[in-house]
């Protein structure tokens, strides 16, 4: 999703790790100590706000009065629904227990890291690539492998939990070393160019699909780029819900095409469990889901930078409970049948939009996403969302991921005339993009994987010793 300079854009899962001299200017420029947020306590020490919301922020550790309160929370659910949403479909998991998950994992982020760091915990994207590899998904319906998915995802939780307590422990700065901007860009990339081949295979069956999903492409599109505000937020779920109108006038009205049932949304009962799902561990999913951990660590420093500078609250010191947080969310969702989750720049847009940082409205959010996640009829309803609309979304979304691993290197002014810098990029992108593969042990690395090594591989022999005579100059000024 989108990059912590612009927290209006769609996307949840771009990453951005600063290189040695941005941490060291960001040392320099550290955010002013809070008693009250910083307060030797699990929690901080939570005041009621009393500022004007026309003027003021409302600081992490401040709540609101319950009607507010719930409003925003409402707000919040709504901007990350549809990637939420989009993601399980993707890869053939349930919805509605992906939204469901989403709510309980963000309540749990939130006690987790005492309430210290503004997150909704949504569907990741970064584990679409590697699910589809292993359970072989066709892109359309229920994944019949999707045990052995879940038996990867909660490997790859434990193990980002683990690199949460190591970051308690030892700080942030291995992290930014071993991935820097040059590393973090290309992984995004190719996160994006990798599924370009399933995407487009998926929506050319026949020219009825292929031009719905160009509908849907351009319906997206133009709220994307016409709208403002919360609108523009909702880019996803606007696009889909017109392209969904669309397709009904279509086929339901005028006979092209497929007409979408609606009988499972009249069987469906209003309130109920969805269907939970066991993992099932196989050492050939683990090796290529397991690897997305350094993903989701990447992207969310990136974000968890963002609210450092957003809030002026000094959240550095509890990146390590959060990473740890986020990947003990991963592998309870994944326990039960639910997607990865990761930190959402949807909900940092939202918060640069409202100034209202307050981590309470948080809470409300994911109580909101509990109550529709325990719904089927709503289930059942995203369930009737045609191939072909999916397929459309997921030009978009996947355009974007790649896309937002070129403003990583943009935004973090990339030197290119750096032949090391020139090298890790392309073998790591045309890497991703083919779909090269390494075996270890008999074990496929997959695409995404094995360009993902390769990045982290290649800066370390080539870079780590230009960036630590950069910190050692910058230090010695």
């Amino acid at each position: 999703m989108p990059s912590q300079k612009d927290p209006s854009s769609p996307l949840e899962n771009s990453a951005q790790a600063p290189s040695a001299e941005h941490g060291l200017e960001a040392a320099a420029i550290s955010p002013p100590y809070n008693t009250d947020f910083e307060n030797g306590r699990w929690f901080p020490t939570w005041r009621p706000y009393q500022g004007d919301l026309d003027r003021d922020p409302v600081g992490i550790n401040e709540y609101l009065p319950p009607s507010k309160s719930v409003l925003l929370g409402v707000q919040h659910t709504f901007a990350m629904f549809g990637a939420t949403v989009l993601a399980p479909l993707l890869m053939g998991f349930d919805p509605n227990l992906a939204i469901l998950m989403s709510g309980i994992c963000t309540v749990m982020f939130f006690l987790i890291t005492g309430g210290r760091m503004p997150s909704y915990l949504g569907s990741s994207f970064a584990f679409i690539g590697p699910v589809i590899a292993v359970t072989a998904y066709a892109g359309a319906g229920f994944n019949g492998n999707l045990n052995v998915a879940l038996g990867g995802i909660m490997a790859c939780g434990i193990i980002y939990a683990l690199i949460g307590l190591l970051v308690m422990k030892t700080g942030t700065g291995w992290i930014e070393r071993l991935m820097p901007p040059i590393v973090t860009g290309a992984i995004v990339m190719i996160i994006g160019l990798n599924l370009a081949p399933v995407t487009i295979q998926g929506v050319s069956a026949n020219q009825f699909d292929a031009w719905m999903a160009t509908l849907t492409v351009l319906l997206i599109s133009g709220v994307a780029v016409f709208t403002r505000g919360m609108l523009r937020r909702l880019l996803l779920l606007v696009g889909l819900i017109l392209s969904y109108f669309a397709y009904f006038i279509m086929t339901n009205v005028m006979g092209f095409g497929a007409a979408i049932d609606f009988s499972g949304v009249a069987a469906a009962s209003w309130f109920g469990l969805p269907s939970i799902h066991t993992p099932r561990f196989e050492m050939s999913a683990i090796i290529l889901i397991a690897p997305v951990a350094f993903i989701l660590v990447a992207e969310n420093l990136g974000h968890f930078k963002a609210v450092e500078g957003m809030t002026k609250a000094r959240v550095t010191p509890y990146m390590g409970r959060a990473f740890f947080a986020d990947g003990l969310a991963t592998t309870f969702s994944a326990g039960f049948g639910g997607t990865g989750v990761t930190t959402y720049a949807e909900n940092i847009g939202v918060m640069a939009v409202t100034k209202v940082y307050s981590t309470t409205i948080f809470v409300v959010a994911g109580v909101v996403a509990i109550l529709l996640g325990l719904s089927p009829k709503f289930g059942a309803i995203i369930q009737t969302i045609p191939a072909a609309l999916l397929g459309g979304a997921s030009i978009v979304v996947f355009g974007l991921i790649a896309i937002a691993g070129v403003k990583i290197w943009i935004d973090s002014r990339i030197d290119f005339s750096k032949n090391s810098n020139l090298i890790i990029a392309a073998v790591t992108v045309i890497m991703g993009t083919g779909n090269f593969s390494l075996h270890l042990g008999g074990f496929d690395l997959g695409g995404i994987g094995t360009a993902t090594l390769a990045a982290i591989v290649l800066n370390a022999l080539f870079n780590q010793g230009s960036e630590a005579k950069a910190a050692h100059q910058s230090l010695a000024k």
